[in-house]
């Protein structure tokens, strides 16, 4: 299909193909570059849990508390980016993270103490949550609508590409540190390096943010209608009736019903039963544990007996597939349906975790002399992999899908505020006590992930609402 062949959002009138189609992309690249930073921040930390634990003598809860300190500011930062960016702009907001971005880097690199670690941990959580609402709000604004599909599917592979990067860089400092996360480098420890490294990407994000375009939303919303028309004109094209865009922006941010948590209430549980669903899928998604792998891997291979070495390749490795899966799910979300691609990855997960627990069962030993027999280590390596893979061939873009369409018009703005703010909350649970339920028992702990991808089921297929194919304005 070509893009004269596409109707705009605006009318059913074809939508020219702009005449730059190749600075659009850019724009939407350079935004997501907030997006790549939420994925190499939330993962990064991975390199570090050991050298942590190790430099600062502290038991698996104090840890898991230091490790889980950016979730509070991912929370913060989600749920006040939003107000931030219509008083001030989503360029200055990008810019505002940043530097946070910067600042966290360079203070997780250099922490007199554990504490001040852990305010720095927050204050990168802030930006991330920042990143997480700007990064595609800002997208969706300055896409042409023949496009907008593709350019915000930017965000969710700059998030799997950070992640993986992270773990790359890691695993590169490691061998330059001779297999030690305390060993040094230029007078600074692995596990430093690092964290620091994140300054790199946060100022190209600053950077960029310099030369791309405000929101025409955002100037337009401040009655700045000549910018807004030059931004238009970049993005979407000369040949459109640029002053008739212009007066439908106006026209729809005026019309515009602001939705509130009241608007939320009414339902046998307080909530309406839709609201509970949005709910319920972002809290399965955590409750699998997969941001036990993306958090804790390279610890959880050495809990098993595997050199550190090893252990980062592999949490690379994982990160590969996570972006393999995503691409998957990409393709397919819209042919096969959310409902059915949810189903598959519920199944594939529960079986791969439970493997999972099968092979963890069999550790042995204790503090530095623990083993797992070769083969139930191998079998483990592939159940892990095949985890992350139908999660994020599933789960991973399903939900944040449905969130995006299930619900009507009139409180999407307030349940999807409601439904992240559940998820960050159940990303906090699991990250906080996977150290302690795997110093208890690993194989359990697994056992706990199976269980909830096994309940996942019949949430999916009993209350779960297929979207595909239908029209926003169809959700009621």
């Amino acid at each position: 299909m070509t893009s004269t062949e596409q109707a705009s959002a605006s009318g059913g009138e074809p939508t020219p193909r702009p005449e730059h189609l190749g600075h659009v992309i850019f724009i939407a690249a350079a935004a997501a570059m907030g997006g790549f930073l939420f994925g190499y921040d939330s993962s990064v930390i991975n390199g570090a849990v050991e050298a942590i634990r190790s430099r600062f003598d502290i038991g698996s809860e104090a840890l898991a508390q230091v490790i889980a300190a950016a979730l509070i500011g991912c929370a913060i930062g989600a749920a006040t980016a939003g107000r931030i960016a219509d008083r001030i702009g989503r360029i200055r907001c990008m810019q505002i993270a940043a530097v946070l971005f910067t600042a966290s880097a360079l203070g997780s690199a250099l922490p007199f103490a554990l504490w001040d670690l852990a305010m720095w941990r927050v204050i990168g959580g802030f930006a991330i949550g920042m990143a997480s609402v700007i990064g595609p709000a800002y997208i969706a604004e300055v896409s042409p609508p023949a496009y907008r599909g593709r350019l915000a599917s930017f965000q969710q592979a700059a998030i799997v590409i950070g992640i993986a990067v992270s773990q790359l860089v890691n695993w590169g400092i490691l061998n330059l540190a001779g297999g030690e996360q305390r060993g040094e480098i230029a007078g600074l420890e692995a596990w430093q390096w690092m964290l620091g490294v994140m300054v790199v990407p946060a100022i190209l994000y600053g950077v960029l943010s310099f030369v791309i375009p405000e929101s025409p939303r955002y100037l337009v919303s401040v009655g700045r209608t000549a910018e807004a028309r030059k931004v238009l004109g970049e993005v979407e094209g000369t040949k459109i009736d640029l002053d008739a865009r212009v007066h439908e922006i106006d026209l729809a941010m005026r019309s515009e019903h602001k939705s509130t948590f009241k608007d939320l209430m009414g339902g046998r549980f307080g909530l309406l039963p839709i609201v509970w669903i949005g709910i319920g899928l972002s809290v399965f998604q955590q409750l699998v544990g997969i941001n036990v792998i993306f958090y804790y891997s390279s610890s959880l291979w050495q809990s098993v007996g595997i050199d550190p070495t090893s252990s980062f390749f592999y949490s690379f490795t994982t990160s590969i597939i996570n972006i393999i899966g995503t691409v998957i799910a990409m393709v397919f979300v819209d042919r096969i349906g959310r409902k059915p691609l949810a189903l598959i990855g519920s199944a594939g997960m529960a079986v791969s975790l439970g493997v999972c627990a099968w092979a963890f069962s069999f550790k042995t030993g204790s503090d530095g002399n623990i083993s797992i027999p070769d083969t139930q280590g191998t079998i483990a390596l592939v159940a892990a992999h095949s985890f992350v893979l139908f999660f994020a061939l599933s789960w991973g873009v399903v939900v944040w899908v449905l969130l995006g369409e299930m619900f009507p018009n009139r409180i999407r703005a307030a349940a999807l505020g409601v439904a992240a703010s559940a998820q960050w909350i159940a990303n906090w649970l699991i990250t906080v006590t996977f150290p302690t339920l795997s110093d208890w028992n690993l194989s359990g702990a697994y056992m706990i992930y199976t269980f909830f991808a096994l309940l996942s089921i019949p949430f999916v297929i009993k209350w779960v609402p297929e979207t595909k194919g239908k029209a926003l304005e169809e959700m009621g």
